[in-house]
């Protein structure tokens, strides 16, 4: 496993979680707030941020970075999980050719069209410091001959994105320092060939990384423990290895334990605002994390909490868990207001933070 990863914005220490901030914010929080919580890097959305504010709106506003006041590596997904979430759940929304996606969301009068060109395009304008190659995600579930055309599809289009990306670099004049990194996407669904050739291509191909591509769990919200290993055993240790949408605190242990160095998931920051936090049950500064109940979920807005007079964990140096009682945590929820959200979130990215401290130190 790799000990760090550098990027042109910073260092990662490795393992690393980043929140998605998918539309050029973590929700509820500012780039001062992260710092606190100990994020390293935060992820986008090409696709989300095409849309709004638009691609010409980020770069008169100089960037991502610049945006959003965030100093620290940005990385940017393609577009890809939304081709599965949006077009694949939903034909009406869109549509998928070996050309790319139009996709029309539902509301919009606009179709907006993503090719492996446009999103490379796109992400390097933005000033990412991570791209990330459009890939045609599935779920699990899908039937043989959809995964099959997945991984062909895949495969054609990280072929394009990787040509894109060398005349973006060249047109640019990025010198090897100053170019983002590159990582293609690992597809296959549930089948172990699939896998093998989806990955043996990907790697003739060549890239900087590689991410676990598909719904990482199955119809009963199980993590797909052996595709995960079979794809970690299949690309190379000198490369980065990242487990998208990984973000389950026991799910993120156990990719962590197969060699995933990054996760990414929008689940601590939902489950902070819609009233689930998690809370260690030993310091995590002293346990290997190998017991079954060594976290748990806290919901705030029990009426038994409705005069705790205690932090909402006494193993968290947040800046809530080190100023705000649980007791007013639930207060703050039970009257809506707005600084619930960002209390909580604050405190789950600290868990988070907390929890990729402990793999690095305790294994």
């Amino acid at each position: 496993m790799f000990e760090k990863l550098d990027l042109t914005h910073g260092t990662l220490q490795l393992p690393a979680f980043l929140p998605d901030g998918t539309q050029g914010v973590v929700r509820a929080l500012d780039a001062q707030d992260l710092l606190h919580c100990q994020v390293q890097a935060v992820q986008m959305n090409a696709y989300h941020l095409m849309q709004r504010p638009g691609s010409s709106t980020i770069q008169a506003l100089g960037g991502l970075h610049q945006m959003s006041a965030w100093k620290r590596p940005i990385f940017t997904d393609s577009g890809g999980f939304q081709v599965y979430s949006l077009i694949r759940q939903n034909p009406k929304f869109g549509s998928i050719s070996d050309r790319g996606a139009t996709f029309q969301p539902s509301g919009s009068g606009r179709k907006y069209k993503l090719t492996p060109e446009k999103s490379v395009q796109l992400q390097m304008g933005y000033g990412s410091d991570v791209v990330i190659c459009l890939d045609d995600c599935t779920h699990v579930d899908d039937v043989y001959e959809e995964q099959q055309a997945s991984v062909l599809r895949t495969v054609k289009w990280a072929r394009r994105c990787k040509e894109e990306y060398l005349r973006q670099v060249e047109g640019r004049g990025l010198e090897a320092g100053q170019r983002p990194l590159l990582i293609a996407v690992v597809q296959g669904g549930n089948e172990h060939e699939l896998r093998r050739i989806c990955a043996k291509e990907l790697l003739d191909i060549g890239f900087d990384g590689y991410g676990y591509g598909g719904w990482p769990l199955d119809g009963q919200g199980n993590l797909l423990v052996d595709m995960l290993a079979l794809t970690r055993d299949l690309i190379p240790s000198q490369f980065t290895l990242h487990a998208l949408g990984v973000g389950h605190p026991e799910n993120v242990v156990a990719c962590a334990r197969m060699g995933y160095e990054l996760f990414d998931s929008t689940m601590p920051t939902r489950d902070a605002r819609n009233g689930r936090l998690y809370v260690f049950k030993q310091d995590p500064r002293q346990t290997q994390l190998k017991e079954q109940d060594w976290f748990g979920f806290l919901y705030p807005g029990d009426n038994k909490h409705i005069k705790q007079t205690g932090p909402i964990s006494a193993y968290c140096d947040c800046p809530v868990c080190q100023n705000y009682s649980l007791g007013y945590l639930h207060h703050l929820l039970k009257i809506d207001d707005h600084l619930y959200p960002r209390l909580a979130t604050i405190h789950n990215l600290r868990f988070m933070t907390q929890l990729m401290a402990n793999l690095r130190t305790m294994g």
